[in-house]
């Protein structure tokens, strides 16, 4: 069974929704693309980046934050009009296969990044800002297409089982690199003890690397059913109708958008809070790396853990969403991701809450400090409350925004997650570079989660 009653001029509400098939396949959107965000932004390559291609884990940290502050100024100016295009177009898929390929091609370049080359930095970064802008401009499309795959009461429980399964799908990534192709440059081993599958070098870090490559065979290999299975919107209008008609309603939308005060409150509450659980997340692992002196298997093994915090809390949020509603969900899970940056603050190697521990011993157990414990599970309240922020988001997006321009809200809401999202990486940056501290630079997040707390309190929820 397909959808309906999508129309040529405005778009009713379904009156019949597409199989389980269907809806199955669209979450394994999230699944495919997931292991972009664990394993190069956060987990893997990242962490790589700072430590070992960078001349210093202080530089490294200061220019990853300058590319991401790049790829999300690019991505916060197309969003909108991207946005309102599609929903005069209709269709939804062209634009995901579209940006999908970028993904795959700067994923695929990261590869040649190799340890302590300079001069590949330029080619590094390029390949990281085409990566993000795919990554992100899919995924404002795939988020288009759920107001017509379920009934509204079933929203939440749709958008929190999409995160959990992406947070799924970035752990058994990470197992694969960390357990069969990264190993130890000490020891030659993998997590599991294992030689490197492919012959990969752990001197030269090629397991690190080969998370590039992998990241995009993953998208391309998980996200067919999606296109195979899921329907798209009905073609509306031709391309070039479908600009002239897209950008008129965003100008349209642009100028209503002052009078809906619910919907432009949330949308600069967004602006704001994933400004700053995106920095967070894009530098968790840098800073664990910087401050304890982690190496690759240590912090995979770390991301594993907040995966798996990451999807059971999305999960449990999809259902909270559908009972309590998205807003409290937002509150509650912005409300935890503050106390846990506070903390973190008051953690180093041999800190806790500012207290003096002995520092972790080299070649130690794992996580076997107690400061290394109280990082660990702070990021494990991290990973919990991150995934239902994200999941209830879109939610209350979907039930505010109109419905007939729902594509072209989810741009503004693109907009707004991008729109700054270069100043919390560029400040992270920047007072990481002036103080010449991890712990300095990672302090500017407070802000961003009180800020956010204080607008979300303004919105109604319909």
């Amino acid at each position: 069974m397909v959808m309906t009653t999508i129309e040529r001029g405005e778009m009713a509400a379904p009156t019949s929704y597409p199989p389980r098939s269907a809806v199955i396949s669209w979450i394994f959107f999230d699944w495919a693309a997931q292991p972009y965000f664990t394993l190069i932004t956060t987990f893997i390559f990242a962490p790589y980046f700072a430590t070992h291609v960078a001349a210093d884990p202080a530089s490294g940290q200061a220019l990853w934050g300058f590319a991401t502050a790049a790829a999300g100024m690019v991505i916060a100016l197309l969003s909108p009009v991207l946005g309102a295009i599609a929903d005069a177009s209709g269709r939804r898929k062209p634009w995901i296969a579209a940006f999908g390929a970028l993904l795959v091609i700067g994923s695929g370049l990261m590869w040649f990044g190799r340890p302590g080359d300079l001069q590949g930095i330029p080619l590094l970064l390029i390949a990281y800002g085409i990566a993000s802008i795919g990554a992100e401009f899919a995924t404002v499309f795939n988020n288009a297409m759920m107001p017509t795959l379920v009934p509204p009461d079933r929203i939440g429980r749709l958008s929190g089982t999409g995160w959990a399964t992406g947070y799924v799908g970035g752990i058994l990534s990470l197992i694969l690199v960390l357990g069969f192709l990264a190993a130890s440059p000490e020891t030659g081993r993998t997590l599991f003890g294992l030689t490197p599958l492919f012959g990969l070098d752990p001197v030269s870090h090629q397991g690190d690397r080969i998370s590039g490559p992998l990241t995009g065979l993953w998208f391309v290999v998980f996200v067919l059913p999606m296109f195979l299975l899921t329907p798209d919107y009905p073609a509306r209008l031709p391309a070039g109708a479908a600009l002239r008609k897209g950008l008129r309603d965003l100008r349209r939308t642009l100028v209503e958008l002052p009078k809906q005060k619910s919907m432009a409150t949330f949308l600069i509450a967004n602006m704001i809070y994933t400004d700053g659980l995106v920095s967070l997340f894009a530098f968790g692992g840098i800073y664990a790396a910087g401050t304890f002196g982690w190496n690759t298997i240590q912090i995979g093994t770390f991301g594993i853990i907040l995966a798996l915090a990451g999807a059971i809390g999305a999960w449990l949020g999809g259902k909270l969403d559908d009972a309590l509603g998205p807003k409290r969900v937002i509150t509650i899970s912005m409300s935890v991701l503050l106390f846990a940056v506070v903390a973190i603050l008051s953690v180093d190697k041999d800190h806790v809450l500012l207290m003096p521990v002995a520092p972790p011993e080299p070649g130690g157990a794992l996580f076997g400090a107690l400061s290394e414990k109280a990082y660990l599970v702070l990021g494990c309240l991290i990973g919990a409350a991150g995934g239902p922020l994200q999941a209830a988001s879109r939610t209350l997006l979907i039930r505010i925004a109109p419905r007939d321009r729902i594509a072209q809200y989810f741009g503004l809401f693109a907009l707004t997650g991008k729109v700054t999202s270069f100043i919390g990486p560029l400040l992270i940056g920047i007072v990481t570079a002036a103080t010449a501290s991890q712990k300095a630079g990672m302090a500017v997040l407070v802000l961003f989660f009180v800020t956010g707390l204080v607008l979300l309190a303004r919105v109604r929820e319909r």
